[in-house]
């Protein structure tokens, strides 16, 4: 075994947005340290890659739209080369042989009843509302429940003021729908089918859910929460996909010192006498931390890197059983010109578009994931992001990214055998609204939540490392004993997108488990 002998004050496991956020934080704040990450570029699924000569797409997420302003200023990412090909984004609620329903902020056009122009106004008055007050949540350390510490007490105590100074009919609002399912309050506030599927998408976007599963409208406003935080940038894309985000987030780790390896492969966590004191690298390399912080899932992070011999049974239990298996699919397909959505002004074609036709196709959509079959009619959210940004396909081609909406982890039959298929069917679905489609597609990739699995090493495949859902949120994410970036281990501590507030390119996990080292550090 080869031993390094220099001592790092922490050691990041993982170089995806999050452990770079952290490794940024961390060194700003004096740390020396080390993010190790495993494959050979940075940034994990949110990353820029080539799947077919000449072109390349954002491996995973495709827009930035939840990374709060205040982050991206305090690391001040544009300083270190992020740079923007559109921001402020419209969203285009997609009919096939009719026009589309564009949503713009506050403006509503298409095929709408005055009813229901007034109705998103107001419903987007009233959820803009409840964001800004569930905001602060997502960008602070949750409260451990059960205690009796008084931050923990206060921490409650904030939420529930936040809570009531929304006003009575506010509050109670927020109290009657919180727990509700999304079809039933999209259909309570609208009559028009596109705009129920455009808001329905969102409540249901990569989750196990369907929008009539109880708990959908607290995903949507989390969702809604998240992208509060993200001020007048709104839905945004990156110059360069989202890659660019991460080559920012590590420059500007590196200029606040920290120190980056690519291939460099964790086998295990190092535990002495109960304690965490650094990461053995599967090259038998031995590095010496005084804090280890893992960006990884869950079950990574602890049944397979730290391992479940140095957690107490009932602990095991838990995270075993977290809901971690994807059912989100992405397709890329590489394009010999642009495709044209019908009705679709010109104007809107850098727009984020959703084929989401109303809640009942979304619902029918998950039908066939319950029984371990992708769905023959996904719902679909696309952009073309070389509309605003050339340098990602050769001159006069485009890419089309897909996020696709159900694709089961466990497919019956396999997925290797009918992957074709399932590409076949889903182009035929993007067919019926940009006839001629398919005729321009030279190349496909398609990404089901095995291939996530394997490529970005997130167990299960989900990119939010565990489901969003009441039992997953908030103060017992990832699960009870291991909330608040800490484990049961001292000098263990989780970054990743399976802590609280979640899923998204976000980076709020990585600063939150980064201010939860420094704070425990300096308390000792």
């Amino acid at each position: 075994m080869v031993e390094r002998r220099a001592k790092f004050d922490c050691i990041v496991v993982g170089g995806g947005h999050n452990g770079l956020a952290c490794a940024a934080y961390l060194a700003r704040a004096g740390r020396s340290v080390l993010v190790l990450e495993a494959a050979a570029r940075l940034g994990g699924a949110a990353a820029t890659r080539e799947f077919a000569p000449g072109f390349r797409v954002s491996a995973g997420a495709h827009l930035l739209h939840q990374m709060p302003a205040r982050l991206i200023d305090e690391l001040q990412l544009e300083r270190h080369g992020l740079r923007w090909a559109a921001q402020s984004m419209p969203t285009a609620a997609l009919a096939a042989g009719a026009a589309p329903l564009l949503m713009d902020g506050e403006r509503l056009d298409g095929p709408a009843t005055p009813a229901d122009v007034a109705a998103y106004q107001d419903f987007r008055s009233q959820m803009g509302r409840f964001a800004a007050a569930l905001h602060p949540m997502l960008d602070s350390m949750p409260p451990r429940l059960g205690t009796d510490r008084w931050s923990d007490r206060l921490s409650l105590l904030g939420i529930g003021w936040r809570i009531r100074r929304l006003g009575r009919r506010d509050m109670r609002e927020l109290l009657r729908i919180a727990g509700m399912n999304a079809y039933d309050l999209l259909t309570e506030h609208f009559s028009s089918t596109l705009l129920q599927g455009a808001f329905g998408f969102d409540a249901v976007l990569g989750s196990n859910f369907g929008p009539r599963a109880p708990g959908t409208v607290m995903t949507l406003l989390y969702r809604m929460a998240a992208q509060h935080g993200a001020g007048e940038r709104g839905l945004a894309l990156p110059a360069g996909g989202l890659g660019a985000v991460s080559d920012a987030l590590a420059a500007a780790a590196r200029a606040a010192g920290a120190e980056i390896r690519l291939a460099a492969l964790v086998a295990r966590v190092t535990v002495t006498n109960d304690r965490v004191t650094g990461v053995t690298l599967q090259s038998g390399e031995s590095i010496a931390a005084g804090a280890v912080i893992s960006s990884a899932d869950p079950k990574s992070s602890l049944l397979g890197l730290l391992g479940p011999e140095h957690l107490d049974t009932s602990f095991v239990r838990r995270v075993h059983h977290l809901r971690t298996r994807g059912l989100a699919a992405k397709l890329h397909l590489a394009l010999d010109g642009l495709p044209q959505f019908g009705g679709l002004p010109a104007a809107a074609g850098n727009a984020r578009l959703l084929i989401a036709p109303g809640l009942d196709y979304i619902e029918r959509a998950f039908n066939h994931s319950k029984y371990g079959e992708y769905s023959r009619a996904p719902a679909l959210e696309l952009t073309l992001p070389t509309v605003s940004d050339a340098s990602l396909a050769p001159a006069g081609k485009h890419v089309l990214s897909a996020i696709v909406h159900y694709a089961p982890y466990e497919l019956r039959g396999g997925w290797e055998q009918h992957r074709d298929a399932f590409v076949s069917g889903i182009i035929d679905t993007l067919e019926q609204y940009a006839p001629g489609l398919r005729g321009l597609v030279r190349a496909s990739e398609l990404l089901a939540p095995p291939d996530i699995e394997r490529e970005f090493r997130i167990r299960g495949g989900h990119w939010h490392h565990a489901d969003l859902a009441l039992d997953q949120f908030f103060a017992v994410r990832p699960v009870p004993g291991a909330t608040q970036h800490r484990t049961p281990l001292p000098g263990y501590f989780l970054c990743g997108a399976g802590c609280h507030p979640g899923g998204g390119v976000m980076g709020i996990a990585g600063r939150n488990a980064a201010r939860q080292v420094i704070a425990l550090a300096d308390n000792a």
